[in-house]
């Protein structure tokens, strides 16, 4: 009998201790602070891109002096009514809600766009230089009343040297580019076909290709070359490996 106590006492101690430790286990899982999931916010999407307009500019006798087919898109920040802090907004100039006007005189051209009623006016002034026969984009305005804006917003910008053509031949860039005017705005160009001196009848003179254009075009070339350089490398490795064959089984 007592040796069977000793047996069940010898128990009891070993089962004790692991009762208590599984009990504290219990409950320190059961107090574990809960964990918070991490909101992310959404990616911004990207705007599409701006539809093309043809805007004209007619001289004093009713023909053309200035044309431009090109898309067009605002990248603006100003201060929010609503939100009380500077915002960041892309607006896409919509061709069937623009009307274009302007002047056009011996080194000065002008292309006004107005939109959403005259809240929103571009304008870009382009300069020629008689001398070398060039010309180029040398301001640009803009002039915006927006419901959520605080305030009117406008800058203008008097010293830019964009979208650079010869007298009598249009510019001409498929690639995006961008125009920045100030802080505050920066202008993008879609597919761009201007010309705003030296026209004859309504249509464009020859066109010539923008930077961008050129070395777009220059990247499929060279590849091509690397290409056929490649496979002109393998055949005479091949042509030189055959003729080593041949002339080693001669000498056997």
């Amino acid at each position: 009998m007592a040796q069977v106590c000793g047996v069940q006492s010898w128990c009891l101690g070993l089962t004790l201790p692991l009762i208590l430790a599984a009990a504290l286990h219990q409950g320190s899982a059961t107090v574990a602070p809960p964990t918070t999931a991490q909101t992310t916010a959404a990616p911004n999407k990207e705007p599409e891109r701006p539809e093309r307009g043809n805007y004209l500019v007619a001289s004093s006798n009713g023909t053309a002096c200035l044309l431009a087919y090109m898309g067009l898109q605002l990248n603006i920040s100003f201060t929010s009514f609503s939100q009380n802090q500077t915002v960041q907004d892309i607006v896409n100039l919509q061709p069937n809600f623009t009307k274009s006007s302007g002047s056009c005189e011996a080194e000065n051209a002008t292309l006004r766009l107005t939109t959403d009623g005259e809240k929103t006016n571009l304008t870009f002034v382009f300069a020629l230089n008689t001398t070398s026969s060039k010309y180029h984009l040398r301001e640009v305005s803009l002039s915006a009343s927006w419901p959520d804006m605080k305030e009117p917003f406008f800058v203008q910008n008097r010293s830019l040297n964009y979208l650079r053509g010869t007298l009598g031949y249009s510019y001409m860039c498929r690639e995006e580019q961008t125009l920045s005017v100030a802080p505050s705005l920066s202008v993008n160009t879609f597919q761009v076909q201007l010309q705003p001196f030296g026209l004859t009848g309504d249509k464009f003179g020859a066109a010539e290709e923008c930077q961008l254009d050129e070395d777009d075009m220059l990247i499929p070339i060279i590849v091509g070359a690397a290409l056929a350089g490649l496979v002109l490398i393998v055949l005479l490795a091949y042509l030189i490996g055959r003729k080593r064959s041949h002339a080693g089984y001669q000498t056997i």
